[in-house]
């Protein structure tokens, strides 16, 4: 009982924290993000770096993966040129060429898991920001922060979470992949999926950025790639033999564990949303 409530509070807090951050505006959202770049790619070198044959440098990749999180949200606000680019590409060089000198007889692992928290941990919540500043979304078609679709794609994975548990521990009988992630059943999904796009359709109601139909292919878009994200990391975890990714949420283990959906869920989104400009 007292892990349950726990459990409860954490996930309250959390959520509530992640929605009025989003809300609350640009200069909110940006450190939010910024902080949860930070602490997902510390946490991703931290399991990594557990292994005999892995030495990452923990604290340039957390400094690279959230400058390119900074990076991404200024350029896309419009606020810095295309230059702010620069010092990433030249911390990712320095982390390719110290290996040179660092004499270790794993570089290629070190190469291999040093590029990983990059570019599936510090790019994807980069990405982020592609959804939060659209063109046209103020008045004079300037570009300007929208909390909606960054927002949605949180709502649209936790909607599939809540549905696909409850819909699993009722009916769940057919599992989904029994050796990646025994507990996980198809009726679960499709349970989890079908209260996604239910919710889709309301905002749909109160949100003209997209049509009906584009909503219902996001949520769809999002639910899909959102399993596949959490399946990912269940593989990651179960290759690195470890249950949780970290402990600074109790009862919910690690940040990873957390945004381990939204890896896949928000690049996903934005190749989507641009499919949709090509139409």
């Amino acid at each position: 009982m007292k892990n349950f409530v726990i459990r409860a509070l954490t996930g309250a807090a959390f959520v509530a924290t992640l929605v009025f951050c989003i809300l609350w505006g640009y200069t909110s959202f940006m450190i939010l993000f910024a902080i949860i770049t930070w602490l997902c790619v510390q946490e991703f070198c931290g399991i990594v770096n557990k292994k005999e044959d892995v030495q990452v440098n923990t604290m340039i990749c957390s400094i690279s993966g959230t400058y390119l999180f900074l990076a991404v949200t200024g350029f896309c606000s419009g606020i810095t040129p295309s230059g702010i680019f620069i010092p990433y590409l030249l911390s990712i060089i320095y982390l390719l060429i110290s290996e040179l000198y660092l004499k270790s007889e794993h570089t290629i692992n070190n190469w291999a898991y040093t590029m990983m928290s990059q570019m599936y941990v510090a790019l994807p919540l980069s990405t982020l920001s592609v959804l939060a500043f659209q063109q046209g979304v103020t008045e004079g078609q300037t570009i300007g922060y929208n909390y909606i679709l960054p927002l949605s794609v949180f709502i649209f994975l936790w909607a599939n979470d809540t549905g696909a548990y409850c819909i699993g521990c009722l009916f769940g009988k057919h599992r989904l992949f029994p050796r990646i992630s025994p507990k996980k059943s198809w009726e679960g999904s499709i349970g989890g999926a079908v209260v996604a796009l239910g919710i889709s359709q309301l905002i749909a109601t109160y949100s003209v950025v997209l049509t009906r139909w584009e909503w219902l292919g996001f949520a769809m878009v999002v639910v899909v790639f959102g399993t596949w994200g959490d399946l990912v990391e269940s593989l990651l975890k179960r290759q690195l033999q470890i249950k949780d990714s970290g402990n600074i949420l109790p009862g919910h283990g690690g940040m990873l564990d957390r945004f381990d959906s939204s890896f896949l869920a928000i690049p996903a989104s934005v190749i989507y949303l641009y499919t949709l400009t090509l139409v």
